[in-house]
């Protein structure tokens, strides 16, 4: 069990141990072959920049996966990254 506390990977860790090591890419060749700017590549390899939708469908198209896994991926980090730390109690509807 994944213990409720743990921010979820960025996908950019993602990205770089289950896609760009095991296929033995460089940020450099991902980038080249994606036609986009290496930072975009980097940005998010070192957990700075977000997978937008516009790079999900890049990285599903080139990877072989969906751009629904690229943005899950970035909302679970996103939502976990960002829960309040104080307590908000539910509204309740007054009569």
């Amino acid at each position: 069990m994944i213990p409720s506390s743990r921010i979820p990977s960025h996908p950019g860790e993602v990205l770089r141990e289950e896609f760009i090591e095991p296929l033995g890419l460089t940020q450099v060749e991902l980038a080249e072959h994606l036609r986009i700017p290496l930072q975009r590549i980097n940005g998010i390899v070192r957990g700075k920049r977000a997978v937008t939708p516009e790079t999900a469908w890049l990285l599903a198209l080139a990877l072989d996966t969906t751009p629904e896994f690229w943005l899950n991926l970035q909302a679970a980090h996103d939502l976990a990254s960002s829960k309040p730390r104080r307590q908000i109690k539910p509204v309740r509807k007054v009569g």
